[in-house]
Order: structure tokens, then sequence, then C-alpha cells
């Protein structure tokens, strides 16, 4: 009987596949095209064993911890750079469905419930397909193993086939390439050590939360006392916090984590490249970074009274954190200091994570693509969005007097600096008002108007705008 009805839910899920009609999306053909580059655990990893077998190994919800334990980890070979899984008989690799798109899109496709914690690149590719972009055509994504070095030859020479691949699809047009995260030191590492083919193929680049000097405060966190992916009752699907330092030993070896030293031979190499990075005069860089979040900026354990003196010791410890200002992960000193002559640096505030869904990202991004419809309400120079939410204007008589009022209300979206140092709810709102009148001669008309602005703070970088006003004319 189950098999039964499974049938019949299919041929009716097939029929109305058939019956349905669906709009054709606008695609606009004189966009450049866009390649995405996720950050660190942006990517869909699958793994396949000696037999060509596949299974998702990041994200997934059932097993995922035990999946990460048998799958995910690796050891890093000082000879060739190279993370290598712990298991010889599976090798990770990254779909690459839908030009590259799948595997940045959602994370976890089957999951059904609180699927947008599993969303990455999901929000900012729906929205750019209504800017008229095409999925294949001018719009592609680039994910990879995230576990290896930015400067992984491995990882470089695939960046390398997908630039080629999207300069060909879109007919010989340079791209623009969108980076989030450690995506971001990938493609710098890409830069500087391919600079022929990242000046042959790039119009321009937009950094989102690059750490580009690095997240001391979260990356020692993390391996040191684990992390969670994702809060509340969704991270008891994921991978325990606990994984993140408890592997010390995997399978009765011991593991050199997290204080590797061969790790932080290479990573000071890489360092140098990075700092060595120049951008090709004719490419435009743009940098997004996240604020007003507290994040960590450096991570002390123990106390000049009680010192830790035996380093197995630190996975148990309770961390003391000095924080900044920031996304929550990266610090806004670490996202702003590119090293690169950039067109413009804008800070948004949201979460690292969160910032790829955030609507005023989206107006950013849309100007500086020169995509879709023009926006009328938003300011390039000053990166401020004004929406109005209210206008109401009244005329009527009264005793020989003309009186018009009107009443309109603004929503201004942008950088507000001061939220830095006080908190919006401890600000009162700022009232400002004017009066302007006009008497002429004994034939002509009486005029007298006045208005009253009103700037409610809301902080996140919006302000609610108020303006009240009445005119009243008379003969003299």
């Amino acid at each position: 009987m189950v098999m039964l009805l499974e049938d019949i839910v299919e041929s009716v899920e097939l029929w109305l596949k058939l019956i349905r009609k669906k709009p054709q999306p606008y695609v606009d053909p004189d966009l450049d095209p866009v390649l995405l580059v996720p950050g660190i655990a942006g990517s869909i990893l699958k793994a396949v064993d000696d037999k060509g077998r596949e299974e998702r190994v990041w994200v997934r919800i059932l097993s995922a911890d035990y999946k990460c334990r048998t799958k995910l980890w690796s050891l890093f070979d000082p000879s060739t750079g190279k993370t290598v899984s712990l298991d010889p008989k599976s090798n990770l690799s990254v779909p690459e469905d839908r030009d590259g798109l799948y595997a940045i899109d959602i994370l976890d496709p089957d999951l059904v419930i609180g699927r947008d914690c599993v969303y990455y690149f999901h929000d900012m590719i729906v929205e750019m397909i209504k800017w008229g972009f095409q999925e294949g055509k001018t719009l592609f994504g680039f994910g990879y193993d995230f576990r290896q070095s930015n400067r992984c030859q491995e990882t470089l020479e695939l960046l390398a086939a997908k630039m080629e691949t999207v300069f060909t699809a879109s007919g010989g047009k340079k791209l623009t390439i969108i980076t989030h995260s450690m995506g971001g030191l990938l493609v710098k590492c890409f830069m500087c050590l391919h600079s022929d083919i990242f000046e042959k193929y790039v119009k321009s680049w937009i950094a989102i939360a690059a750490p580009f000097q690095g997240a001391p405060g979260y990356v020692t966190s993390t391996f040191v006392n684990g992390m969670s992916f994702v809060e509340g009752w969704e991270q008891n699907f994921f991978i325990s916090k606990w994984s993140m330092h408890q592997l010390v030993k995997y399978d009765g070896v011991d593991i050199p984590l997290p204080f590797n030293l061969e790790i932080l031979k290479w990573a000071n190499e890489t360092r140098k490249v990075l700092s060595s990075a120049k951008l090709p005069p004719q490419v435009k860089f743009y940098n997004v970074y996240g604020t007003n979040l507290e994040t960590p900026h450096s991570v002390c354990y123990g106390s000049e009274g009680a010192p830790v003196t035996d380093l197995q010791q630190l996975p148990s410890l309770m961390a003391n954190y000095v924080c900044v200002d920031g996304d929550g992960t990266v610090p806004v000193e670490s996202a702003k200091v590119d090293g690169l002559n950039a067109e413009a640096r804008v800070g948004i505030p949201g979460e690292h994570r969160g910032i790829l869904c955030d609507r005023h990202l989206f107006r950013i991004l849309k100007h500086w693509l020169d995509a879709g419809d023009p926006d009328p309400f938003y300011n390039p120079l000053n990166d401020y969005v004004i929406l109005p939410t209210l206008f109401e204007i009244e005329r009527h008589q009264e005793k020989g007097f003309q009186v018009t009022s009107l009443k309109e209300e603004w929503e201004i979206i942008g950088k507000d600096q001061d939220d830095q140092v006080t908190g919006a709810a401890d600000r009162k709102p700022l009232v400002s008002s004017i009066s302007v009148s006009n008497v002429g001669d004994e034939k002509s008309m009486r005029e007298e108007a006045r208005a009253t602005v009103i700037v409610h703070p809301r902080g996140e970088g919006r302000q609610h705008v108020e303006l009240n006003a009445v005119s009243v004319t008379a003969n003299v």
C-alpha cells in the first residue's frame, strides 16, 4: 500500500510539472559574468570511496559528527603542503552541478525544516537572477576543498580553469569575482601567484567579510575549545562542538593539533605571499565588512597568578576574550586592512555569514555590478538608502485662510559611526524646526510656513525621519 501511494504521488507531481507554466526569468545579455567564491566550510563536500561510491559528508544532518570524524579529519603533509584524509580509502570531491553553484547554494539540500540555517550564497543567487543574471552564462560558483591551504597548487589550478570557463561561456567577457570570508584570501593568493591569469580574466573583485589580517580570537577558540556552526536547537544535528578538539588521538595515533609547527611554517610562507600581492591597475577592488558585533580579537588562558603549565589542559580551560568591533568572527580592523587600492570600503552592520543575506549588501552589489533597474533611493557617494514610508498632504479652507499640512517619513539605511560609541537606545531623538514668512504689499497675499524634522536613531545604521509641515496663506 505504501509503495502504491508513493507511485501515485510521484505520478501526480510529474503531471503537475508538465501542466504548470513557469514564467521565463528575465535575462540581461549585457551583464558581465560573476563568479561566487565561498569561505571556509562554505562548499558541499562528498567522500568518494575506492569503489567510486559517493556520500555527502559536509553539510549533513544525520550522522554529521560521525562523518566529520571519519571522513573530514585529515593530516597535513609538509612535503606537499596538502591536507590528506585520515581515511586512506576515500577522497573528497566537490560537486560541479549548476556550473558550480550547487555546491555553494544550500549546503544541505535535503534539509526541509530550518533550511535557512544551511543557506550560504542562496539568497544572493536568487537576488542576482532577479537582476538578469543567468546560471551558466553570467553566474557561476567555485566550490573547493576548504581544508586545504589557500596556496594549494591543486586548488589554484582549479580556480584558473574555472576563470577560463566563465570567460569562454560569457563570450569573452571579463568577470567579477565576489568572495566571502576566507575566499578572499584564496583569491588574493591566486592574484599574487598567478597575476597574469588574474589580469587576463578579471575585471573587478568584491571581497565580503574577508579576514585579511586574520581572525585570531575566532580561530584560536575554534581549535582549542571547539565551536558551533549554528546556534539553538539546530546545533544538535550538526558537528559536535567538542569534535573540534577531542581528536587529539585518532585510531590510537597522536595527532599534533592544534600546535603543529609544520603548519605554522607553511602558514608563515602563505602570509608572505598575501603581504606581497598587488592589484593589477585595470582591476577594480571593493571591500565590504561587517560591523556592530562584539568580535574576539585575542584569547587568554589562565592568569598571571595561575599560568597554564601543561598545554594538554587548554581544551578544558575557560577562555577570556578581548573583543573589538566586527561581524562576530572577523574584526573590522582585520577586514579593512586589505593592503590594496580599493575603489570603496563599506561597513554594514551584520553577522559574518548573515551579511550574505543583507538587503543593504544587495543594493550595493547591484550598483557595483551595474545590474537591474537603477535604484532611485540609493546614494553611492555616501552609501545610504532612503526609503519613503509615509506621505500625507491635506488642504482645507479655515476662516479665510488656506491651510496645507504635510507629513512625510523616511527610513535611512547607511553607515552610522556613532553606534560604535553609544547605543542608539541611549540617544534622544534629534528635533529641528524652521519657519518662513512672506509679507507682500497691500494687494498681495501673506504666507507662513513652519516645519519640524525629527530624527529617531534606531541603531545598526538605521534612522527614522519624520517631517511635519504646515503652510498658511491669507489675503491681506
